[in-house]
């Protein structure tokens, strides 16, 4: 018998908590930086998703892409 693995493909979003991560920032830094309009967003009703293609684009865009790799 073989078991599936739960193994999901990459989420194409970030949350704020995650650029908050990302960049080292607080949540309301992240949330001020999310709602700037710099990078896509989408609002599931009161959740915000950031676009990971967009805000990677920006992240290069600002020479801080790619820095620990």
């Amino acid at each position: 018998m073989s078991t599936k693995e739960k193994g999901t493909p990459q989420s194409r979003t970030y949350t704020v908590n995650d650029i908050a991560a990302i960049l080292g920032i607080g949540r309301a830094s992240a949330y001020k930086l999310a709602n700037s309009g710099l990078f896509k967003t989408i609002r599931i009703g009161n959740m915000i998703r950031i676009s990971r293609k967009s805000f990677e684009d920006w992240l290069k865009a600002e020479g801080l892409g790619d820095e620990s790799e």
